[in-house]
């Protein structure tokens, strides 16, 4: 028969189990509390970090404004360009939010390696032809591939836009964008494996009433040669310097029309005071000149250049043929 236990028995048993469990520490307890578990999704890596998506969007932010500038120009229409997103996703994907028939360009752009792409919204696409050869504000709903003369029209409209995007690339490296190749299906397009990572730059464009996006595709195998280089600080730093040089060029610029005296010396030598007191109309001075050597040419009081005197027609006139001796040649 199974002995059962008195009341006394039980008390002691769980006083023995209460005894031997750890006490644990309120602030332990608290931290584990507030700890929150980030989950890792292995199929959608963030092989980017914040700080250089940053610096992209701060850079194709700039980028967007001057293509606004560019295809206003181009439309002889005010068209509003807006950056959504930059974000990072698998190939794939990218392509499958593609739309087919779809106007896309794959484009080199060394230094970068590999193939990049951009891609217009079909609906945006025959907006821009409809405008360029006259068009109004009508809203099209065209599901169809190019023709010839329309693939020619995107095609400027395309090179406008790389020269854009070589300005705005200007501050973190110089790149040079060569046309590839252009395709209407987005499934014939396969410049990286299906799950490789990819930066996605979406802008919005809006020309009167029809609302698309441009989108670029940056490969993570582009980028990771100049991902040190997507710092903010780098783009800071850079964007100070082009600063610099815009300043220089400006004052340059102003100062070639500064009014400047110009003095061309013939001869020259040294007399004692009696002497030059005893000229007279007729006198001759002697000189070390020769005929045949060079004469200074002051600029502002200062020389600068040697030339021969002359005339230009009737003018006098005077012929550079070197720099001062004294002054380094740039």
């Amino acid at each position: 028969m199974a002995k059962i236990l008195s009341q006394e028995e039980i008390d002691a048993l769980l006083s023995t189990v209460s005894a031997s469990e750890p006490v644990q520490d309120p602030a332990q307890a608290k931290s584990e509390q507030t700890r929150s578990v980030v989950t890792y999704d292995f199929k959608h890596p963030n092989r980017v970090s914040k700080d250089q998506v940053r610096t992209l969007e701060n850079m194709h932010d700039n980028f967007s404004g001057h293509v606004g500038s560019t295809l206003s120009a181009m439309l002889r229409t005010m068209v509003d360009v807006d950056l959504i997103s930059v974000d990072q996703i698998n190939y794939s994907e990218y392509i499958m939010s593609l739309v087919s028939p779809s106007c896309t360009y794959t484009f080199g752009a060394p230094p970068l390696e590999g193939l990049c792409i951009m891609d217009f919204n079909p609906s945006l696409t025959f907006s821009f032809i409809d405008r360029m050869f006259g068009g109004g504000e009508k809203i099209l709903e065209i599901e169809r591939e190019l023709t010839g003369i329309e693939k020619s029209v995107m095609s400027k409209i395309a090179q406008r836009i790389y020269r854009d995007l070589e300005d705005s690339w200007q501050n973190i490296v110089p790149i040079k964008i060569e046309q590839n190749s252009f395709e209407t299906n987005p499934q014939f397009i396969q410049v990286v494996p299906a799950n490789e990572t990819v930066i996605v730059v979406s802008l919005q464009l809006k020309l009167f009433s029809t609302t698309g996006l441009l989108t670029i595709c940056y490969p993570y195998v582009s980028l990771e040669g100049v991902l040190s280089k997507l710092s903010a600080q780098n783009w800071i730093d850079a964007t100070k310097k082009r600063a610099v040089g815009s300043s220089r060029e400006l004052n340059e610029e102003n100062l070639k029309n500064t009014p400047v005296e110009l003095a061309v010396i013939l001869a020259q030598t040294k007399l004692k005071m009696k002497d030059f007191l005893n000229l007279h109309v007729g006198d001759v001075i002697a000189t070390d000149q020769k005929i045949n050597n060079p004469v200074d040419l002051l600029v502002a009081q200062r020389k600068k250049y040697l030339c021969r005197p002359g005339l230009f027609g009737k003018r006098r006139a005077c012929q550079i043929t070197d720099l001062f001796p004294y002054i380094e040649k740039e």
